[in-house]
């Protein structure tokens, strides 16, 4: 590694920034060039560290990963597949924006047309729900899909055709969809997804939705309503339907903090925190801190009533999931591989997926919470 960069980790692990020294390790890391929504993921975390510090060693890189590697300079991606619906895919387009808004070079706005289109295309329940992912699982709505799609479909209509109210009330659908079938009234949590047809091994027979919270599907989906809250207009009702979604899930996890770790297990349904098996998950409990540090400086939640037990998970983040290497990078531990519908949705199911050193879904949700607590 060159010598100005393991200046840079050794200066912000000296400094206590986790922001700059998570960034600063992924680059010495390696990520490879991909248009997964891992590394989307993580490369929002690029951009919270390049928001802080104006450190444009964070935006050389991180255009990089994107110009040639995902977007083409004919405004095309590159290996795209035209006929694949996956939400999963959608997710770079956020990142592909955040491209245009910095540069307004017209590749990045025609590569996201592209994914804008196949939304358009992309198949949907008889209640006009995006299925996750054609035809592998038809009429299923997972929490993932709002993060991977919803997210880009609101910042695709906010820059580009804000007046189209028929827009606004689809991607509000979307959020009224998964709140109808798998908010838990008694927890006020949100199960993994949901079935329309009823078919799939898992799905309730009345309700269609999947038995368990696992607690990165409710990560994702809290953050996502809070980059499309303020995205919608002020007097479309949908906008005060989010916030009411994000608010009460605000306070159901605070009821559901451990209260030992002051994180948040892989499964979050009862009877299983602290079950035989059952962990304190970092992605999620990364996502958690970040969805009430960026909700309190939005003004949706009480500073006296979530900025302390914040404080306390992102101590935790720190202190649990963070090792040190020889060389002064930082590795993020305890984040879980994956978690699918794609399986049969049991407890063994899920505590049985493997752990990942590095992962850039924790990472970088990580990021983002570092974010929000060093601007403070």
């Amino acid at each position: 590694m060159k010598a100005p960069l393991l200046a840079c980790v050794a200066g912000a692990a000296a400094s206590k920034s986790y922001l700059a020294w998570t960034a600063d390790s992924f680059i010495q890391h390696g990520v490879e060039v991909t248009k997964g929504y891992g590394e989307a993921t993580l490369y929002e975390g690029y951009e919270a560290a390049y928001a802080l510090t104006r450190n444009e060693t964070y935006a050389e890189w991180y255009r990089g990963q994107i110009d040639g590697g995902v977007v083409l300079e004919n405004g095309t991606i590159r290996n795209w597949n035209y006929s694949f619906y996956s939400l999963d895919d959608y997710r770079i387009g956020n990142n592909i924006l955040w491209w245009y808004e910095r540069t307004h070079e017209d590749k990045y706005k025609q590569a996201a047309s592209i994914i804008r289109s196949q939304l358009d295309r992309h198949p949907r329940t008889p209640t006009g729900g995006f299925w996750h992912r054609a035809p592998n699982y038809p009429n299923q709505m997972w929490l993932d899909g709002i993060f991977m799609a919803d997210s880009f479909y609101a910042k695709w209509t906010s820059l580009f055709d804000a007046k189209n109210e028929t827009a606004w009330d689809d991607i509000a659908r979307q959020y009224d969809n998964i709140e109808a079938h798998t908010r838990n009234r008694t927890s006020g949590l949100l199960v993994h997804g949901y079935d329309e047809s009823k078919k799939a091994v898992w799905a309730d027979p009345v309700t269609g939705a999947a038995p368990l919270v696992w607690s990165r599907a409710v990560g994702w989906y809290f953050m996502s309503l809070l980059e499309v809250i303020p995205l919608f207009p002020k007097s479309h009702p949908g906008r005060a339907r989010l916030t009411e979604y994000f608010v009460t899930l605000a306070a159901a996890l605070k009821r559901a903090q451990d209260e030992e770790s002051n994180g948040w297990w892989l499964i979050m349904s009862e009877p299983y925190p602290g079950a035989e098996g059952n962990y304190i998950e970092s992605s999620a409990s990364a996502m958690f801190t970040f969805g009430w540090l960026k909700g309190i400086r939005l003004g949706f939640l009480a500073e006296e009533e979530y900025l302390g037990p914040a404080r306390r998970a992102y101590h935790g983040l720190t202190e649990r999931f963070i090792n040190v290497n020889d060389d002064g990078t930082l590795n993020w531990e305890g984040t879980v591989e994956v978690g699918s519908l794609g399986s049969n949705g049991t407890y063994e199911y899920y505590i049985s997926v493997p752990l990942e050193e590095n992962d850039h879904r924790g990472a970088g949700s990580f990021m983002l919470a570092s974010y929000e607590m060093e601007r403070r």
